[in-house]
């Protein structure tokens, strides 16, 4: 009997060991301003990224997602991912700022502990004038999306539903 229990305390121990892996239980970055380095511009690709210490979660839109359209009107794009657009998501080994997105030369700290590409969703972008009719309005959202480690264990718990706003100019 000393010998069964000697074999399950050790089966016990050798199974709860972490090998080191990130346990990723959810993303959550609805509450979290989209941010950008530079004003995001019609019928080019733009990179949009969101900060949650030090995490982030990184939105590169294919060229030409956000169209100005006409005046009065609202107009629905969709944007596959990763086909036409990527969804990343980051973990880095400190607080991470808008500089490592930002400077010419990323700064060397933090590191990315991990980087995970969304393996599936949809981007859909709702666009509309502002009341004087200077800007659009340009409401990001995310359906479907789907993250799936190196292990292939698929996160489920997401709270990334509501991506931001941007504005670009309307046209002269």
């Amino acid at each position: 009997m000393g010998n069964f229990l000697r074999v399950a305390l050790l089966s016990c121990f050798v199974i709860s060991c972490s090998d080191g892996d990130l346990q990723i239980e959810t993303i959550d970055f609805d509450s979290v301003t989209v941010q950008s380095c530079d004003s995001p511009q019609p019928d080019t690709s733009n990179l949009l990224f969101k900060l949650n210490t030090s995490e982030s979660l990184i939105l590169e839109l294919q060229s030409g997602a956000l169209n100005n359209g006409v005046v009065g009107d609202t107009i629905t794009t969709e944007s596959a991912v990763p086909g036409q657009s990527k969804l990343t998501y980051r973990i880095f080994d400190d607080n991470v700022s808008t500089n490592y997105f930002c400077d010419d030369v990323p700064p060397v700290s933090p590191i990315v502990l991990d980087e995970i590409e969304a393996q599936d969703g949809l981007v859909i972008i709702e666009t509309m004038a502002n009341e004087d009719s200077t800007s659009f309005i340009h409401t990001i959202s995310l359906s479907g999306v789907s993250f799936v480690t190196e292990s292939g264990e698929r996160i489920t718990n997401l709270s990334i539903n509501e991506f931001g706003e941007v504005t670009t100019a309307v046209p002269d």
